[in-house]
């Protein structure tokens, strides 16, 4: 699932446990300043073969998910 798949590029790039994470955490919740935020968009950009536009906008999992999913279609 892509919830999943995403949520493990921001794990391995903040250090974070998996458990307790949700669509609904959000960057600043996990502790992501601009520089995290930065690095994991990379990440995404490269994992999935898409361009993120707008990083200001992602504010949450459930956001990161649903930019990747409107990009992929």
């Amino acid at each position: 699932m892509l919830f999943e798949e995403i949520r493990d590029v921001i794990c391995e790039q903040l250090g974070a446990e998996k458990e307790g994470i949700t669509l609904d955490t959000t960057f600043e919740e996990l502790g992501a300043d601009s520089l995290d935020l930065f690095q994991v968009v990379i990440e995404l950009e490269e994992k999935y073969d898409i361009q993120i536009e707008d990083v200001e906008n992602l504010k949450s999992l459930k956001d990161a998910v649903a930019y990747v999913e409107k990009s992929l279609n």
